[in-house]
């Protein structure tokens, strides 16, 4: 019997990066994967090889859309499909392999199988029993159920048929206009497939501010993209490799049906805990599965922690990431830390969205004092001479101290954009603070700055 300091259950963002950072802090760690590579369902089915397809499809969309205009002559490129998988399973590939790189290197033990916990202390995986003083749950999460709709990943699929699918569909329906929905909804429209996106609320992206959700939808219909908003799905029928999906519409009751030869599943995701044995422990779940923790991510059982999709709080990676290296400072005696007032948000569309802190409907309904600032790509050159000016920046600060309380993006390099308003709402910064950085000629940062200038005196450029 192998006996450890930690055993982390899972390999994706969360669990391998509290493994690595367990081995740095001299805690002799192992951790559980049943998959064939380590990674999780970020590095295998998720994250990298969806961007992977997303940046693939953007390049064919610039091809098709903006180099003549650039003086680019000649015949848009043809779309190879299999060539194209390819490059997205050597994008995993990459990573996966970089992980156990990583795993060899910090020395961490990788247990091969699925892993179960018969009492605290112990791990079981396969035929065998490792002791270990502490357990970190890293288990992530897997697709929601639907009801009325039964999943085959060939023509009625999740997140992982979507990136396999044996050919390019020339309908799709996608349930859902979250981020999943419409990151892979904009993938298929670009390459080619009639999409339309059947939501149950009346609104895109639930939970983001109104009027980046308004310019988005906005933006994706201009591509192509068809919305039915306030939608109750009521089943999803196969026949002869041919989907019918019908629905209500809720305001009157109505109710209509969608053709397609390929229908995505994208209702959210729930925790994986499965064949733990969380309740034979007495471990504490919430209606929703979650496991419950206490501030220091704790169980109500000693030596059990829990983090990542497993817990309450926005299912993103870079969360887990931050909550698996704050419970390895934690388990190795030192204060772990994570600011859940300060984790960005993204869509990895064309453009891009992304969000951080409050959101100007949630300051209204609590009653805050704010100020927006708020500007747009049009007036920044360097969009303009890329062809990327549509969508904003906009910057909610606090009306009478100044300190921003939220940012919301929609436009080119959201993503990255986001980070310069997360340092500095880290360190309590004003829109002011902001406002007064020098931002280099010409970049898309420059709008960021803009926008916290609207915070005060107003924008130079608008």
């Amino acid at each position: 019997m192998s006996s450890y300091d930690v055993i982390i259950i899972g390999s994706g963002p969360g669990g391998y990066v509290c493994a690595i950072r367990c081995a740095q802090l001299g805690l002799r760690t192992a951790c559980v994967e049943g998959r064939e590579t380590l990674g999780g369902t970020c590095l295998n089915v998720g994250c990298i090889p969806s961007k992977a397809l997303l940046h693939a499809t953007e390049m064919l969309h610039q091809a098709e859309h903006n180099f003549a205009k650039m003086g680019l002559k000649g015949k848009s490129p043809s779309v190879d499909w299999k060539e194209m998988l390819g490059y997205k399973d050597s994008t995993i590939e990459t990573n996966t392999k970089g992980v156990e790189f990583l795993f060899k290197k910090n020395k961490v033990d990788w247990l091969k199988g699925w892993a179960e916990i018969p009492e605290p202390g112990k791990v079981k995986v396969g035929d065998e029993v490792h002791e270990t003083r502490n357990i970190v749950i890293a288990s992530g999460s897997v697709t929601a159920p639907l009801k009325g709709v039964e999943i085959d990943e060939e023509i009625v699929i999740t997140s992982t048929g979507a990136l396999e699918l044996s050919k390019i569909p020339k309908k799709m329906v996608v349930i859902g206009a979250g981020v999943i929905g419409l990151e892979m909804g904009s993938v298929y429209a670009r390459l080619g497939a009639d999409v339309t996106v059947v939501e149950y609320l009346d609104t895109v992206t639930p939970g983001m501010d109104m009027d980046v959700r308004k310019q988005f939808q906005k933006l994706l219909s201009k591509q192509g993209m068809t919305f039915v908003l306030g939608a109750a799905v009521q089943e999803v029928a196969v026949r002869n490799k041919k989907a019918t999906v019908a629905y209500t519409i809720r305001k009157d009751d109505s109710e209509a049906t969608l053709e397609a030869d390929a229908v995505l599943v994208a209702t959210g995701r729930l925790p994986y805990t499965d064949g733990l044995g969380l309740s034979d422990l007495g471990v504490e779940t919430t209606d929703r599965g979650q496991v419950r923790t206490d501030k220091h991510w704790k169980t109500n059982v000693d030596g059990i922690y829990a983090i990542g999709d497993a817990i309450a709080g926005p299912m993103l990676a870079h969360k887990a990431e931050d909550e698996g290296m704050a419970v390895a400072e934690v388990l190795a005696g030192k204060a772990g830390h994570v600011n859940y007032d300060v984790i960005p948000a993204v869509i990895y569309t064309h453009p891009e969205v992304a969000s951080v802190g409050q959101t100007e409907d949630a300051l209204k309904e609590a009653g805050t004092p704010y100020k927006v600032g708020k500007f747009s790509f049009m007036g920044n050159g360097r969009a303009k001479a890329n062809f990327a000016a549509d969508g904003f920046v906009k910057i909610l600060a606090h009306q009478e101290t100044d300190r921003i309380l939220g940012a919301h993006i929609i436009g080119p390099m959201a993503g990255d954009l986001i980070h310069e308003i997360c340092v500095a709402m880290s360190f309590g910064a004003s829109a002011e603070d902001l406002a007064l950085t020098c931002h280099a000629h010409p970049t898309y940062s420059e709008a960021v700055r803009e926008a916290a200038l609207a915070c005060g005196d107003g924008a130079i450029h608008a």
